[in-house]
């Protein structure tokens, strides 16, 4: 979908991106990682010629970037920020229209495709096309932000920090419907964050930077079990990896063979849903003071239970994706 081939930039004599290689896959979901200045933003807005690579290729759709008119690329590819940028003089119908508008789209198609995504990040069109931007809080803005940039239904969805202005509730909401959108479409998206939990929570794949260079590359499981280096760790968190792991892998993953009759200290409490994170059931085995609890499934049925030791289980080995370097 879009590759990198040993690219860089460099700004007043600055090298920000040095010698990368990266290949964003179909359908993916891949968050850039890195601390202040390791090049997260600028690898991204060189994937849509926001900012001209010095050097290398940068491919989009099989194509060297540069053959596309900066216009084009930018339908194709949905770009939200966390300013969001929304024009406050035109209405939240106007705003998502944007893009649809400059394709030509007939306007029942635009008025169509408005109501679609306003209902899909849950913001009622009856009341919320008519709206302006000051009328709006900072979520339903950032909301109206993702919605624009999906708007012209862009193969790819780029996002530059989108929900760092956001309250904790709100940022946790967003996220929610950002993991929504990407499993109900297949939407291949790059995300750029600092945040580490979102990172996990929300990739297929993630790619570590430091000082414009792939430091590790891989599923959030596969970096999280086996770190590349001492940089990786630390940036993770030597003390909470064991925690954070326990928060990529599901109760219904670990389950033991559905008994009907459970020893009394798995009925202390509601049975727990399979769709639980390991680390949301470590919390009820401290506080229930159990060592099994029952388990159901999102109809209510029975599925089975897990124990406390089968929270300790092995993860799976690290690799690295076999065409990004280092």
């Amino acid at each position: 979908m879009i590759e990198l081939q040993g690219v860089s930039k460099s700004f007043d004599g600055v090298k920000v991106i040095d010698d990368l290689s990266l290949n964003v896959a179909q359908g993916e979901f891949m968050v850039i990682l890195g601390s202040s200045g390791s090049g997260k933003s600028t690898l991204l807005k060189m994937m849509n010629r926001l900012v001209d690579h010095d050097s290398g290729r940068v491919l989009f759709a099989g194509k060297e970037i540069r053959s596309f008119r900066p216009e084009d690329i930018r339908r194709r590819m949905g770009y939200a920020i966390q300013s969001i940028g929304l024009f406050p003089h035109w209405s939240v119908k106007k705003n998502i229209a944007t893009v649809p508008a400059l394709l030509k789209w007939p306007k029942a198609r635009i008025e169509a495709r408005v109501s679609e995504l306003l209902t899909l990040l849950q913001l009622e069109p009856e009341t919320y096309q008519a709206r302006y931007p000051h009328q709006l809080s900072g979520g339903q803005q950032q909301r109206v932000g993702v919605a624009r940039a999906l708007a012209g239904n862009p193969e790819v969805l780029l996002m530059d920090e989108p929900f760092g202005a956001l309250d904790p509730v709100t940022r946790a909401a967003l996220q929610l419907e950002i993991a929504r959108i990407h499993k109900a479409f297949n939407k291949t998206i790059v995300l750029v964050t600092h945040d580490i939990d979102e990172a996990l929570s929300l990739a297929t794949r993630i790619v570590l930077l430091d000082q414009g260079r792939i430091v590790q590359s891989g599923t959030p499981l596969q970096i999280l079990s086996a770190p590349a280096n001492d940089f990786v760790l630390d940036f993770f968190g030597r003390g909470d990896v064991g925690i954070k792991l326990l928060g990529l892998q599901r109760v219904g993953d670990h389950l033991r063979a559905n008994v009907q009759d459970l020893p009394d200290d798995a009925g202390s409490g509601e049975a727990i849903l399979a769709t639980l994170s390991l680390r949301e059931a470590l919390s009820i085995f401290v506080s229930r003071r159990v060592s099994r609890l029952s388990v159901i499934d999102s109809q209510g049925q029975h599925m089975g239970s897990i124990e406390l030791q089968d929270l300790l289980g092995p993860t799976g080995p690290a690799t690295r994706h076999p065409r990004d370097n280092p």
